[in-house]
């Protein structure tokens, strides 16, 4: 599909990298911007019950004060990243919009899928990919609760929607069918596009008698130049293998299906994270 709306997310307290990034994918393809700036979640909640001895009131009344005196400074924060934000945008010539919000850790997943489900893209850069307490539960709220493309850009990273050479990674499930739909302009763009697969198994029920083959007949009738790579893992983790074969193939991007349930979501985060740590510098389009 073609990406006309791009969400990206910051947080209060990050730089403007994230931003640029986002910004300059939707220069390339004359995509609209739409920047959700997250502010840090305030200190607990207040005891619901007023506490009847004087001491233990006048320490409720100081958690009150520091709890507004944190908020106000949270708030002066994000308006000040806000119009920043804003300013770079406006230099940069491209459609844009900026919206704020102030929550807890419980309400920043729902916060981002609303978003999301309105974007066509959600675009994680490096700020919010090594920020260990908003990373996990941006990539949850946008990829897992909307149906909607993730692009993990890594620090240092060549971040673009137009790679010349791109390589799937396919096992015949699902999740690896939507990341190639959710892809196919891009795919369909690209000078070279290798659908690898790592130990496949020759079965009439999954991978077929030819791995590979069904899903690159697919995209050659979509107009992709693919070529069809089996690898063997010869005991190494698959992540591994592609990793190494991307670079072998001097490939600017990856495309690969998300897994995991709802209880896996952490799991994933952090394996995206270790991915982007110890694997090459590529942006990593995920879908679900």
């Amino acid at each position: 599909m073609a990406f006309k709306s791009v969400l990206c997310v910051t947080g209060s307290d990050h730089s403007d990298e994230d931003v640029r990034i986002a910004a300059g994918l939707c220069a390339e393809v004359g995509a609209y911007l739409s920047v959700l700036i997250m502010a840090p979640p305030p200190l607990g909640d207040c005891v619901a019950e007023w506490p009847r001895q004087s001491a233990a009131a006048i320490a409720r009344l100081e958690r009150q004060y520091r709890q507004i005196e944190r908020f106000s400074h949270d708030m002066a924060i994000l308006e000040k990243t806000s119009r920043d934000i804003q300013k770079l945008l406006r230099a940069m010539w491209i459609c844009y919009d900026v919206d704020t919000d102030y929550c807890d850790h419980a309400s920043v997943g729902d916060a981002v899928r609303r978003r999301a489900l309105c974007s066509d893209l959600t675009v994680v850069g490096p700020a919010v990919l090594n920020d260990i307490n908003l990373g996990s539960l941006v990539i949850n709220g946008s990829l897992f609760d909307t149906g909607k493309p993730v692009l993990v850009v890594p620090k240092d990273a060549e971040a673009t929607l137009s790679p010349r050479r791109v390589l799937v990674g396919w096992d015949s499930r699902v999740e690896a069918s939507r990341a190639v739909g959710e892809a196919l302009d891009l795919l369909a763009a690209a000078e070279e596009v290798r659908v690898t697969l790592v130990d496949p198994e020759v079965t009439s029920t999954a991978n077929g008698v030819e791995p590979g083959a069904d899903i690159a007949a697919y995209l050659a009738r979509h107009g992709v130049r693919v070529s069809v790579d089996r690898l063997a893992s010869a005991g190494k983790p698959p992540a591994t293998v592609l990793a190494q074969h991307a670079i072998d193939t001097s490939a600017n991007m990856i495309v690969m299906g998300a897994y995991g349930s709802r209880r896996l979501r952490e799991r994933l985060f952090g394996g995206v994270r270790r991915w982007i740590e110890e694997k090459p510098s590529l942006p990593l389009f995920l879908a679900r």
